[in-house]
């Protein structure tokens, strides 16, 4: 009998929290597959937030940036996203007209100054290609030394990858009119091109390829949570494209307190501290701690290139078309 009691009370626990769980408003977050997997940022900003907002905080994971606009715009305002976490500047102004102003006043830390009103940067990196120490002695310098040498490299479809975008951009921004022959001359180095980042990444730690497109801040992963000092990024001569991660809230929010409250969350001490070993990349906000002292050894390029959000969605219809030409030579 008293087990029983027990048990019955237990149950009628158990489905008065699940109930109370129902009772929470929830806010529904669309970002990309890394940041919530269970090494990424994304389920210690859901524990953290959940512990101060009363809510339920719920994920979807949409693939890359790039898949993240594609569904935004897809949807439309027919989404069920109130906040949109990991578009870059590549993307924002083609998905501006389904945001709106998110009124959130950071000290931001970013390498270029900062004034839209519609996204909050929530990380920030340059665009690099990883090679092993132990397997190349010598980088290449530039894109021409790189084109002049016998090395393979992978990289990301700029059509479905973040990376892949910012390559096609790095390029232009670094070489204007010159980007198709740039393209034509560096198409025989290329070994492959894949959908998305982790499975570059994963074809260059296999040693099937001699470098890979990532980020200058990889190395660090290697560095920091391996003790592996054997990945490095190759400082360009051109300087480095920068990629800025960005969060924003969707219109047609019909959470747009609670909308406004995550978004300062992400720049709030508790998000920017945990973002250099999770994410991998540069806080947007510098935490009051500071961040591992493995990241001082990663490169510091200059200059810092990146075309303003409306310059990158003019350039990219025909970046892409010059890319494409060149590969299917």
């Amino acid at each position: 009998m008293i087990r029983n009691s027990l048990m019955a009370l237990g149950l009628a626990t158990t489905m008065g929290a699940a109930a109370m769980a129902d009772d929470l408003p929830v806010l529904n977050v669309y970002t990309y597959d890394s940041f919530v997997s269970e090494w990424g940022p994304g389920p210690r900003v859901e524990q953290a937030f959940e512990a101060t907002c009363g809510c339920d905080l719920k994920f979807t994971a949409v693939g890359d940036g790039a898949a993240l606009l594609a569904r935004i715009q897809l949807e439309g305002e027919r989404t069920a996203a109130d906040v949109v976490l990991g578009l870059d500047t590549n993307l924002t102004a083609q998905a501006a007209p389904l945001f709106a102003p998110h009124d959130v006043s950071a000290d931001l830390d970013l390498p270029v100054a900062w004034d839209d009103p519609l996204f909050l940067p929530f990380d920030w990196g340059w665009f690099a290609f990883v090679y092993d120490t132990t397997r190349l002695a010598s980088p290449p310098r530039s894109f021409r030394d790189l084109i002049d040498s016998d090395l393979s490299v992978v990289i990301e479809d700029p059509r479905s990858s973040t990376p892949g975008l910012g390559l096609l951009m790095w390029v232009k921004a670094a070489y204007g009119d010159e980007a198709p022959a740039i393209w034509r001359a560096l198409a025989p180095r290329i070994l492959t091109v894949t959908p998305g980042w982790s499975e570059a990444y994963g074809l260059f730690l296999e040693g099937e390829a001699d470098m890979v497109l990532s980020y200058t801040t990889s190395p660090a992963y290697h560095l920091i949570a391996d003790n592996d000092a054997t990945k490095a990024a190759a400082r360009f001569d051109e300087g480095h494209y920068l990629q800025v991660e960005v969060a924003g809230i969707v219109a047609g929010t019909d959470q747009p307190d609670l909308a406004h409250r995550f978004m300062e969350f992400m720049v709030s001490d508790a998000v920017q501290s945990v973002i250099p070993e999770t994410n991998w990349m540069y806080p947007a906000v510098m935490p009051a701690d500071g961040i591992n002292p493995g990241f001082d050894a990663m490169i510091q390029p200059a200059p810092s290139l990146l075309f303003s959000a409306a310059e990158a969605e003019a350039l990219r219809d025909p970046a892409l078309a010059e890319w494409r030409d060149a590969l299917a030579q």
